[in-house]
């Protein structure tokens, strides 16, 4: 199996988004870097239609899961079914590199398009081991401030300080995003061995106390040192919100102007709603977000 991959995490819903994302990468993956898509077994045949012609090798939810050593004796495939999606693809996420097994992998959601080649050395050191996602975000969170939307910050920092104390670090509230995301096999190991199965835990059990695995990533790298730490800042731009959107399109930010600084971006689906599957969104849930756009495009011009 590859050293490194890409790996996206996806479902019915954002199969347009999926095809988006192989599309981009055609141009934009000169070394052929392995592409696995991970949807639930229900979706697999939807895909297989969906991603026809496209470079890329599918992978079952069930699988992934069922690769824990102790997927038979935790009951993990029916902690999967029973967990909300938002949570239990956290979970599939970073337990992908048992099944894979790749030491590194680029964690990616369906949104991500690729706007120039990426290749090994932009994720992986001279050495051979990831580089990090390491930083403090304030650019976003004082944007957030500035645009009237505090929350954003407050949110950061409480997550923050929770997953310290588990830890038990002290010390500035880092950001170890956002996806896409340069993971190491050999962290979210140590985070199993050294402090989850000590306390008689699974990943599961971990995000559903916090549900939020690229701090777990995070704030386990800095706790065992798994790797050499070697940190960088995001890879991608990430439109986190659509008011973000706007008030950098505002500012002359486009497609065209990303590539200088970025490997592609990530318009994230939560507010990007024209890819959506079809019914995936009621009437009503649509017109709101219509409305909703509307207004901050409006706001974004102050």
């Amino acid at each position: 199996m590859a050293d490194f991959a890409f790996v996206c995490k996806s479902y019915r819903g954002d199969a347009a988004r999926v095809r988006r994302l192989l599309d981009s990468l055609v141009e934009h993956n000169p070394e052929q870097i392995p592409v696995f898509v991970i949807v639930p077994k229900d979706d697999l045949s939807l895909f297989h239609e969906a991603l026809a012609g496209r470079r890329h090798e599918l992978v079952c939810d069930d699988d992934v899961v069922n690769s824990h050593p102790q997927a038979a004796d935790r009951h993990l495939l029916e902690r999967y079914r029973a967990t909300p999606g938002y949570r239990s693809q956290q979970v599939i996420k970073a337990e992908a590199w048992r099944l894979l097994g790749c030491s590194a992998y680029l964690c990616m959601d369906s949104d991500t398009v690729f706007l120039r080649p990426a290749k090994r050395s932009d994720f992986l050191t001279p050495a051979g081991h990831p580089y990090t996602l390491l930083h403090q975000s304030r650019e976003l969170l004082q944007l957030a401030v500035n645009r009237g939307h505090a929350k954003v910050a407050e949110a950061f920092v409480a997550e923050s300080r929770k997953l310290k104390a588990m830890f038990g670090r002290e010390g500035p509230d880092y950001d170890f995003g956002p996806q896409p995301l340069i993971w190491s096999a050999h962290v979210w190991s140590d985070l199993h061995e050294k402090f989850l199965a000590p306390r008689g835990w699974t990943l599961w059990d971990a995000i559903d106390q916090i549900p939020t695995e690229i701090r777990w990533y995070g704030e386990a790298l800095l706790a065992y040192r798994s790797i050499p730490l070697d940190p960088i800042e995001p890879l991608f731009r990430v439109y986190h919100h659509e008011w973000q959107w706007f008030v950098q399109q505002r500012l002359g930010e486009s497609a065209a102007t990303l590539p200088a600084q970025f490997i592609g971006a990530v318009y994230q689906s939560n507010w990007e709603y024209e890819l959506d599957a079809p019914g995936t969104r009621s009437a009503m849930s649509l017109l709101s977000r219509r409305l909703k756009r509307l207004r901050r495009r409006w706001q974004a011009r102050g």
